[in-house]
């Protein structure tokens, strides 16, 4: 089975490609993070050791691609068959996000979204999670911000997205600031009291979708295990460490979360926090029985945030139309 060669260090690296010289396996890394992955590019290197190596580095593969204006997908089969998808975003003005995946599926099983349907399959190693990154680097331009939003909880995949983690940030790789890293969990306690130890300042994202228990544990399983008290200190905490605002996704649901007591109970839930809400219209999939709000039902929803001084932001999903936007990731490929 071949190995990800991102993960290895020089030696490693020497080891695995039998090559002889250190110089050699730093001229294999730097073109593999440029995202020269085919070793027949790497022109540096002899024509002998060139066709010794072979050809694609990667021990994944991209089986297909779909684009929208503002985001193109992947679907990428790992080498036992199973696939994940990854997105790269764009906002319009040359700032490219990787959108990336930590698990085959998840095991959350949250109501609205469709990756949920898959239940887990396996977590990603390190490996599998960087790779993704590369093949979207591939596509041509820079990526400046990753979000591992994707398909997965992730700090439910804690060392593995570590491990990934430190190698995007690394400055003889990716270089890829830790500032600039989000990770967004639905709300799994030990995992953000994991991070918090780590101290990285990395920012944190929390699929709240609403401030009330009830209606939280009917739709978000991990609720039932980690009630809205739970979740809350674990954020202020994560807080008081990092002194940093952290941002609670809020899936709209149509007349579900989006009443005037929904916006009551999400400023309790607030309080103390320094914290930006990110309101999310619901996105379509097939088979649910959930609605997306029109824009009439936003704007009476954030009138009441605004009555309550709720600081809210306003996210109009990128890659909808080529179901990649959030909750919206799932693969059949096996």
């Amino acid at each position: 089975m071949k190995k990800c060669l991102y993960t290895l260090k020089l030696e490693e690296l020497m080891e695995t490609l039998s090559l002889e010289k250190k110089f050699q396996a730093r001229i294999v890394r730097d073109n593999l993070v440029k995202g020269v992955t085919d070793f027949q590019d790497m022109t540096s290197l002899s024509k002998e050791m060139r066709k010794r190596l072979g050809d694609n580095a990667l021990t994944t593969e991209v089986t297909a691609t779909e684009k929208s204006d503002s985001a193109v997908k992947l679907a990428i089969r790992l080498s036992d068959g199973l696939a994940v998808e990854c997105v790269r975003l764009s906002d319009g003005k040359d700032r490219h996000t990787a959108c990336l995946s930590s698990q085959v599926g998840c095991a959350m099983g949250c109501a609205f979204c469709k990756t949920g349907t898959m239940g887990l399959k396996r977590n990603l190693d390190a490996g599998e999670i960087i790779e993704q990154y590369v093949h979207l680097l591939k596509l041509g331009e820079d990526i400046s911000h990753i979000v591992f939003m994707g398909m997965g909880e992730p700090l439910n995949n804690f060392g593995p997205l570590m491990e990934a983690i430190q190698i995007l940030h690394n400055p003889e790789m990716f270089n890829i600031s830790y500032r600039k890293i989000t990770i967004s969990t639905s709300g799994f306690v030990p995992g953000i009291h994991k991070l918090t130890e780590l101290g990285f300042p990395i920012k944190l994202a929390v699929s709240l979708v609403t401030a009330n228990d009830e209606k939280r544990s009917r739709i978000m399983r991990i609720n039932r295990t980690y009630p809205l008290s739970q979740l809350r200190r674990a954020i202020l905490s994560f807080q008081h460490h990092e002194n940093k605002r952290v941002t609670l996704e809020y899936c709209m649901l149509k007349d579900y979360n989006m009443g005037a007591e929904d916006a009551e109970e999400l400023k309790k839930f607030l309080q103390g926090m320094d914290a930006l809400v990110n309101l999310i219209p619901w996105n379509p999939i097939e088979g649910m029985s959930f609605k997306s709000p029109d824009d009439n039902d936003i704007r009476l929803f954030t009138n009441e945030l605004k009555k309550l001084g709720i600081s809210y932001s306003i996210r109009r999903s990128k890659g909808r139309d080529i179901s990649g936007a959030c909750g919206q990731l799932a693969s059949e490929v096996d």
